[in-house]
């Protein structure tokens, strides 16, 4: 996760290198990061617990550490970048209360579960940057209170950076918890509980503040100067001669050494969870294999939410293909989408669109301006035959545009090929859809580009005026015009698909359309505003899944999702499972190299995957009672920790340098690692500690130490941890 983390501040260092010498700056140019998300997966219905490391204080801490450090860099004089550690301090849902939740909480929870990872991060991490949270703690908003920012962040846990709250929280003052009236108060509210950056507008009503006698000049200045701070250690006011990271260039953005690593981090993420009779590997000579489900062939879905650009995904259905052997056939069929209520959008094809309603032309009219508005003389018309287009920083779509400041006009007509409901859809961040002279979707997101779709009633062979008009305000450019078509015959091709193939690869799970951050508006079976309300897969693909296991051909069932899912009759019934999480633009590669072998897997599970949703507490509930390994005490579907192998291991000889410690003291504590199959491969060592005199409120068992070591096969080694 350090590696990752350089390679992330690297080339954001790059990026801003090129657009200082442009004299451009915009969102995602700068060298500060919101990340990382430490806040405690407690809840397994939380729709933003994939941003976090897990369940365990502990391993929240250790990664976390991990990944500032790779950000910042180690640099005596100047930060690499910003790293911020989010969303301090108690905060994981639900996403529908945050903006007026109280979150109450015992002070052992506090101080055991919610506060250790924000204690190590600051102290050992050395987070120059931290975000308050939306939701109060105890009666107070998180982003108000002088106890968690002043006396507690910067007294105890000794903070010298600044403090940013989450965006809008700050309005959240009077309008979702009340506790002041106006926007000078709230204002004035946040700078003197030491919120220094308010990411909204709220904190232009500190002129009013100082007028009306709330806050003075001086004591803003404390916020401002801490900014400035910041500024000065990125170097922002420095020759660039003197700042380390100056000469790197675009060269350095997804270079090779960049995608291997990618690859690597989503080969090791990989948890294998069951492997009946040695399913897999599947082997180069697999004869005939069908891929199936809505995640096979989606590489959006292997971002999750917040992510950035990827260069050169791969798909799972691409990764198969490219590690298949030469006598293997590879065939794909969707199966279904991820939920009945969630149209599955595909890029609209060529076949439909057309120059004018007499379909004597193919394509659509493409016109590029020189403004963001898409007004006066286009500088360049064209024609394409798709619209699904995109320019990484740096490119642009013709000659004479400038980056951040032109919008492009696709016209022409739609002639669906069937009849009834469709699903019309656009990818992209800044954008105006018409369609038949009304504007079908008009959206604008800040942070990356997203799909957003109306259901449309259409006939076959009618054709449709439509006009798309996208604006590059900042960073990469592009759009997408997508469909979900009615009455597509997913589930019967699939099941006829899969009883050709000798082997069958299900890639079911979820997708940030379905859990992420606040979606108001989602209310879908299972989901809810982000949330989940159940811990299952959705209802349609259960019945893919029972479909085509029932054709009784050898199933491997991948699942790419960010949290745990309830999956009991699959566990009883397929022989093989896969958890791929959301592995990133290296996952299609990943997962295919852990099916046919040449990567032996051996990620470990950093939640519990429970058997119901039945089985836990009230999502609303902070307290710890009965939540995650530390205290639930009931039976799971896969514990925290668990992981197998393509091979098989021992751990014996537990040693321990001493029988008795001071709470000042360390010890070592020792085992042998002693791989007992017939492959190489890597086996997680983990330590847990458990008190004989376990009190009330108190964990059943806590990680304290981890270590992921390499044994070659028939061979032995020394795992050595400090406990301390």
């Amino acid at each position: 996760i350090f590696r990752m983390a350089d390679i992330t501040s690297t080339e954001a260092r790059a990026k801003y290198n090129v657009f200082q010498a442009r004299g451009q700056r915009g969102i995602y140019q700068g060298l500060t990061f919101w990340s990382p998300n430490i806040n405690i997966f407690r809840d397994p219905r939380w729709g933003r617990g994939h941003e976090t490391y897990g369940e365990d204080p502990y391993l929240t801490g250790e990664i976390g550490v991990s990944f500032i450090r790779g950000l910042q860099g180690d640099h005596p004089r100047y930060l690499k970048v910003v790293a911020t550690s989010k969303h301090y301090v108690v905060h994981s849902g639900p996403e529908s209360l945050r903006h007026s939740f109280d979150a109450v909480v015992g002070v052992r929870d506090f101080r055991d579960t919610y506060l250790p990872a924000f204690r190590k991060t600051v102290m050992e991490g050395g987070a120059y940057s931290v975000m308050c949270a939306y939701n109060r703690y105890m009666g107070e908003p998180c982003c108000g209170s002088g106890y968690l920012q002043e006396e507690l962040l910067r007294g105890e846990l000794d903070f010298t950076g600044y403090i940013v709250s989450d965006c809008g929280a700050i309005y959240d003052f009077h309008t979702g918890h009340n506790v002041v009236e106006t926007r000078e108060e709230a204002s004035a509210l946040g700078v003197l509980s030491g919120t220094d950056l308010n990411c909204g507008s709220q904190y232009a009503g500190l002129t009013g503040a100082v007028k009306q006698g709330l806050i003075t000049e001086e004591q803003i200045g404390t916020s401002v100067r801490r900014l400035m701070l910041a500024r000065m250690k990125l170097g922002m006011f420095d020759p660039p001669e003197m700042v380390p990271w100056s000469d790197l260039t675009a060269d350095t953005v997804s270079c090779k050494s960049h995608r291997d690593a990618a690859l690597e981090l989503a080969r090791e993420s990989i948890v294998l969870l069951k492997n009946h009779n040695g399913q897999l590997p599947l082997g180069k000579n697999a004869g005939r294999i069908a891929v199936i489900g809505p995640n096979a062939d989606n590489v959006n879905v292997q971002y999750a939410n917040y992510n950035g650009t990827p260069v050169n995904p791969v798909s799972v259905l691409e990764g198969i293909r490219k590690e298949a052997g030469e006598g293997t056939e590879v065939r794909y069929a969707q199966g279904s989408p991820h939920h009945d209520g969630l149209p599955y959008l595909l890029t609209i094809p060529g076949e439909v669109l057309f120059n004018d309603a007499g379909m004597t032309g193919q394509g659509v009219q493409t016109r590029y301006f020189d403004n963001l508005a898409g007004q006066g003389s286009p500088l360049e018309t064209g024609r394409d035959s798709v619209i699904d287009r995109r320019w990484w920083d740096g490119e642009l779509p013709v000659k004479g545009l400038v980056n951040d400041s032109f919008s492009i006009e696709w016209s022409g007509y739609l002639v669906p090929r069937r009849s009834g409901t469709h699903a019309i859809g656009v990818e992209g961040k800044f954008f105006r859809l018409v369609f038949e002279g009304d504007t079908l979707i008009r959206y604008n997101n800040i942070h990356h580009a997203d799909k957003t779709y109306r259901n449309v009633e259409l006939v076959s062979g009618k054709p449709y005026r439509f006009s798309l008009l996208m604006a590059d305000l900042h960073g990469d450019a592009g759009c997408t015009l997508h469909w979900q078509e009615p009455g597509l015959p997913l589930l019967w091709e699939a099941v006829q698909l899969a009883r050709w193939a000798d082997q069958v690869v299900l890639v079911m799970g979820l997708t940030a359309r379905l859990e992420g951050e606040e979606m108001r508006g989602l209310e879908l079976e299972g989901f809810s505003a982000g949330d989940r309300t159940s811990l299952d897969l959705p209802r349609v693909q259960q019945n893919l899944i029972r479909q085509i296991a029932a054709t009784g051909k050898p199933v491997t069932l991948v699942l790419m999702s960010g949290s745990a899912l309830s999956i009991n009759w699959e566990n009883d019934h397929l022989p093989a499972i896969l958890q791929a999480w959301y592995g990133g633009e290296a996952a299609g590669t990943a997962v295919a190299d852990v099916l046919f072998g040449k990567y032996n897997p051996a990620g470990r599970l950093p939640v519990t995957f429970s058997r119901s949703v039945d089985d836990l507490p009230s999502f609303e509930d902070y307290n710890m009672v009965g939540r995650t390994y530390r205290f639930f005490e009931g039976e799971v579907l896969y514990p925290f920790g668990y992981g197998l192998s393509y091979t098989s291991f021992n751990i014996s000889n537990l040693l321990l340098e001493k029988n008795e410690i001071t709470p000042s003291e360390t010890i070592t504590v020792s085992v042998d690692v002693t791989n007992t199959g017939d492959r190489e491969g890597e086996e997680v060592v983990q330590l847990y500690l458990r008190r004989a005199d376990r009190q009330e409120g108190a964990p059943l068992k806590e990680l304290k130490g981890f270590e992921r070591v390499f044994v070659g096969r028939g061979q032995s080694i020394v795992v050595t941890m400090t406990l301390g």
